[in-house]
């Protein structure tokens, strides 16, 4: 009777029903005996658990998830389960450890029985090149795990960043004006990317240009904003977007500062006459100072 009526609620929470959900939901049956229930019906592998912050979530088991799940031990699933509840992040070994309380090694070969059934998978993260994070294996991983459009195989894709840039810098100058739409739908019509480009990784590229100074971004006024006194107002309000146009005033791509070692040196500010990192003994300032002889 137990069984029966908590599968009956996993049904009708395919999603997973937490725990104090459930326990409202069947309190009719004493508390010894559904969890009696609980753990018969996790040991038949007819439902799993999987926590989701500090609630305890059931799911029922599907026929075809079974047949996934078929031979694997109690240990199999946990760790399985802690990899589910991570998502498209991930979870990485030490933190699967210490959520598990499994030995390191055990933990290794549990990966390499999850991974030849193709239920999980590793993933390298951009940001920490020498650290992998699993996940299951239908999974797509997030941005911030592969880095997105601007990651090629794990790697900064400066080349095809470049190729953006310049082409987008063509269309605006072409076009006198254009807004973020227009240069979005020109992305997409000339296939510059094999990976489709969401209007949030054109405006990435847009706003290189601006900052280098190549092209000008121009609030435009909402026709339909009735400014107002209140207090706290946005003053911005009244902008519904920007349009993008060839820069005003270009910025040199060189100025003297910049030609000099010092304007890019990274320890200009201990650099001192005399001191242990001196102009004196800047290897970089003498070969400057050697482009100028004859």
């Amino acid at each position: 009777m137990a069984e029966a009526a908590i599968l009956e609620q996993c049904r009708l929470h395919p999603q997973g029903i937490p725990d104090a959900d459930l326990a409202m939901e069947i309190a009719h049956i004493p508390v010894n005996e559904r969890a009696s229930a609980i753990n018969a019906l996790l040991s038949s592998r007819k439902i799993q658990v999987y926590k989701d912050g500090d609630s305890l979530i059931y799911r029922e088991v599907q026929k075809d998830e079974a047949v996934k799940f078929k031979g694997l031990s109690s240990e199999d699933l946990l760790v399985y389960q802690i990899i589910q509840s991570s998502g498209n992040t991930g979870i990485w070994t030490k933190e699967l450890k210490q959520k598990s309380n499994l030995p390191q090694t055990q933990i290794t070969k549990i990966f390499k029985v999850l991974e030849a059934r193709k239920l999980i998978k590793s993933v390298k993260n951009v940001a920490q090149q020498n650290r992998k994070v699993y996940m299951l294996f239908e999974l797509e991983p997030s941005r911030e795990i592969t880095g997105g459009a601007w990651y090629t195989e794990h790697e900064y894709d400066a080349e095809f960043i470049s190729v953006l840039r310049e082409q987008c810098d063509k269309f605006i100058n072409s076009r006198g004006k254009a807004t973020l739409d227009d240069v979005w739908d020109f992305v997409k019509r000339a296939k510059l990317s094999n990976v489709d480009l969401g209007k949030e990784e054109v405006l990435q590229i847009v706003n290189t240009l601006v900052y280098d100074g190549k092209i000008d971004a121009i609030e435009v006024p909402d026709p339909n904003f009735k400014p107002t006194a209140k207090k706290g107002k946005d003053i911005d309000a009244g902008h519904e977007g920007e349009d993008y146009s060839p820069a005003a005033i270009p910025i040199p791509s060189e100025s003297a500062l910049t030609n000099v070692p010092c304007g890019l040196c990274p320890v200009f500010e201990e650099c001192v006459p005399g001191g242990l990192i001196s102009p004196e003994t800047c290897e970089y300032m003498d070969a400057w100072l050697a482009q100028d002889d004859p």
